[in-house]
């Protein structure tokens, strides 16, 4: 495949994406398929490579319809999508966290000595260049606009071998995390709710076709 040909490709995968309400309830995605937008989701990058997420894939139904309950957004979505993923940010992301040095030491590969300069930087970083350290809030919306690189990236390898896909914000969050932590699945000291992505199959055909602004009220060259 040619250059022209594979931006083509990725071209028609963005137009073929829309924010699926409904999907066909019969049918499901493959494994193979699923775990191949898993590891899109694995793959994405982070501000400094902290991997400030974890993706819950929630296949229960009976924990769906609960969260449906309190899900504006997801009415159509939630009973009918193969799969839901709820997007997780990491709370735990300070620069002298346990978590930051087993990032460094046991998937980085680093060693003591190597890692013992590694605070510091980031103390800096996050104290005085982004200011997250002010309050705990601050600190995870940077977890939590992290997990929007791989909600994309997972939406769009779906579209690009066909699967449909609809992020998800319109719910109550206070009582979203009730729901999981009363079924023992989040972990509110660590994880914080970010967002909600649902996948399958269309039931029908968009009525309309996207409509975005054109590209000269979008980008700004400087020169």
């Amino acid at each position: 495949m040619n250059n022209m040909q594979k931006k083509k490709e990725i071209l028609d995968a963005f137009a073929f994406r829309h924010a699926t309400k409904q999907f066909d309830p019969d049918r499901k995605i493959s494994d193979e398929d699923f775990q191949f937008i898993l590891e899109t989701g694995r793959l994405s990058p982070s501000s400094v490579g902290f991997e400030a997420w974890k993706f819950l894939v929630v296949q229960n139904e009976e924990l769906r319809m609960k969260i449906r309950e309190v899900a504006f957004g997801g009415q159509g979505q939630l009973p009918t999508a193969s799969h839901l993923v709820l997007l997780l940010a990491r709370k735990d992301v300070r620069y002298d966290s346990e978590y930051v040095e087993y990032i460094y030491k046991n998937i980085k590969g680093l060693s003591d000595e190597a890692f013992k300069s590694i605070p510091a930087v980031y103390k800096e970083f996050q104290e005085n260049d982004i200011r997250i350290l002010e309050n705990e809030r601050a600190l995870i919306d940077w977890s939590s606009k992290q997990t929007y690189i791989p909600l994309a990236n997972m939406m769009t390898a779906a579209a690009q071998i066909g699967i449909d896909s609809c992020p998800m914000e319109g719910y109550n969050k206070e009582k979203v995390t009730a729901i999981l932590k009363k079924a023992g699945v989040l972990d509110e000291e660590v994880y914080d709710l970010s967002v909600m992505v649902a996948f399958g199959y269309r039931a029908s055909e968009p009525k309309h076709q996207q409509a975005r602004r054109p590209i000269d009220e979008v980008v700004e060259w400087v020169h």
